[in-house]
């Protein structure tokens, strides 16, 4: 037992010596790289538990930085690409002190193996201190490499129902850095950066943007056959699309929650969560459900088509595809999407020009937020349609748009307004139609609240003195609930009234006629509900 207890030891001496050889002469470790790569690996099985941290298995901040350097010089000789990421857990010292010290280690060890569940085996991870990590991906194509991080990130997430999330720096070389101190430093820099944009983020060094060509659209393809995933894939980079794999649903939610897609493939089948169900979770939240989904089936039926509609897909195509088919589906969703966007973008920028006039008034700052929420709330108490509910919602923000244009002396003037400046004030509701209007397919009935908002049923409204059933529902609603929190809050020639004062004035316009009686009375509810009055 004893001698070949000694045996072994002489030969791990031996391994271990060359190995230490092959590390501390680089231009040696390169030439035999090929020879002994396997003894490496041998040498990493049997002696490596030395140079691994006790707790997480994983390599020791020493070892990780000897292979980084051989790595490093491997890959410079060989005109190749090599990716870090640092990756630190979240508010972990408040996590630690809030579940104990073992939960704490427990924590740490869990996330070090679904590190090493889903890095591949010529990749390296590293403890590299308390709760910070790092890892050296090696293959060439850094985008692969990113996706392995998102994995890594995605899992930690759902393992910790979200209690526990890591953040991640990623920096890739020669790209982004020509040296280790370098490449270290900028996927430091990364993390910090994802740590200041609110955790739970990976940030490449210079942004994600760098990943892919900026000239080029981004298509998600998600399913769980990897063969398929790489046919579509090679043709589509083939027409100068960016392409980002997902191998089921899970992924491809954590992909869209950090990369803007320009659109996705779907197949019907996979896993846990298929195809169509993903597509309604996309299509049901707000921040994706204007990006254009492709459904791929096996299954040419009916039902199957009827389901892909009815879960909001945009097109549906049977596998294979012909590829022409595919691709000019894909630019014409794109070219779609695109048009959606400057819409959307547009619409931002009336937004802050909506913003931009509570700032010339400092009086109604936040009015806008409290009206249309107010406005939205009533017409939900009221059971009013989506689409009018919709439109008093955007017209809520809107409604004084036009005040963009009204002088700052007048908005803010603290007695009476001159008939002339009376007048002036009045404009802004065309003003704000007109900025509107060329928005007219998007805002549809927030044009109506924009323009008719300060209408009376009596007539004596402005600016198009309708009467009664003229004035559309949506504007009437508005009218009141703005008038409502006109009333409650300090203007620059009044104080604010109290909300029962309030809601006198506005039932003596109803009753005179001027505001809608119904409406008055469901706000006057509401604000019960809401507690805000006792009784009226």
């Amino acid at each position: 037992m004893s001698s070949l207890y000694n045996y072994r030891k002489s030969c791990i001496e031996d391994i271990d010596r060359l190995f230490w050889l092959l590390f501390n002469n680089f231009s040696l470790a390169v030439k035999m790289n090929n020879k002994y790569k396997n003894l490496q690996k041998e040498y990493l099985a049997v002696v490596g538990a030395t140079c691994k941290d006790n707790l997480t298995g994983l390599f020791n901040y020493g070892f990780f930085q000897m292979i980084f350097e051989y790595e490093f010089l491997l890959k410079t000789k060989n005109s190749n690409s090599l990716s870090l990421a640092a990756m630190d857990i979240d508010s972990f010292s408040e996590y630690n002190k809030s579940v104990g010290r073992l939960k704490g280690d427990y924590a740490i060890k869990k996330i070090a193996s679904i590190i090493k569940t889903n890095i591949d085996q010529n990749d390296y991870a590293a403890r590299y201190s308390g709760n910070e990590f790092k890892i050296l991906l090696t293959d060439n194509d850094y985008r692969k490499n990113y996706v392995k991080i998102e994995k890594i990130m995605s899992h930690v997430e759902k393992s910790f129902n979200g209690n526990l999330t890591i953040s991640s720096g990623f920096s890739v070389f020669p790209d982004d850095a020509a040296s280790i101190e370098n490449l270290i430093t900028n996927s430091n820099t990364a993390l910090l950066q994802s740590k200041i944009n609110g955790k739970n983020r990976i940030y490449k060094y210079n942004h994600i943007s760098n990943l892919f060509d900026k000239n080029n659209k981004r298509i998600l393809v998600v399913d769980d056959d990897r063969l398929n995933v790489k046919i579509l894939q090679t043709f589509l980079m083939a027409s100068k699309y960016d392409v980002i794999e997902s191998y089921c649903a899970e992924d491809a939610l954590t992909i869209l929650k950090r990369i803007d897609i320009d659109l996705i493939i779907l197949d019907i089948r996979m896993g846990e969560i298929s195809g169509l169900d993903l597509c309604e979770q996309i299509k049901v939240d707000d921040s994706f459900r204007m990006i254009p989904v492709i459904i791929l089936t096996a299954f040419d039926d009916i039902e199957n088509k009827i389901r892909a509609i009815e879960a909001g897909a945009d097109d549906f195509i049977t596998k294979p595809p012909n590829q022409h088919e595919l691709l000019t589906r894909i630019r014409s969703l794109i070219k779609v999407k695109d048009l959606n966007t400057s819409l959307a973008n547009i619409e931002n920028v009336l937004f802050s020009l909506a913003n931009a006039v509570e700032e010339k008034d400092p009086y109604t700052q936040g009015h806008i937020r409290r009206v249309a929420e107010m406005a939205v709330a009533l017409a939900k108490k009221m059971n009013l349609s989506s689409t009018e509910i919709e439109a008093i919602r955007y017209g809520g923000i809107l409604h004084d748009v036009g005040k963009i244009g009204i002088p700052v002396e007048i908005l803010n003037k603290p007695g009476k307004l001159s008939p002339t400046e009376w007048e002036i004030m009045k404009k802004h509701s065309i003003g704000g139609y007109k900025i509107c209007l060329p928005l007219k397919k998007s805002l549809k009935g927030a044009l109506d609240v924009i323009r008719y908002h300060h209408e009376k049923l009596d007539g004596s409204g402005y600016p198009d003195g309708l009467k009664g059933n003229e004035i559309p529902l949506s504007a009437r609603v508005m009218a009141v609930v703005d008038i409502y929190d006109a009333l409650t809050t300090t203007r620059p020639y009044r104080l604010a009234l109290s909300k029962e004062v309030a809601l006198k004035t506005i039932q003596k316009e109803s009753d005179l006629g001027k505001l809608d009686k119904n409406v008055v009375k469901e706000l006057i509810e509401l604000l019960k509900d809401w507690h805000e009055i006792d009784h009226f």
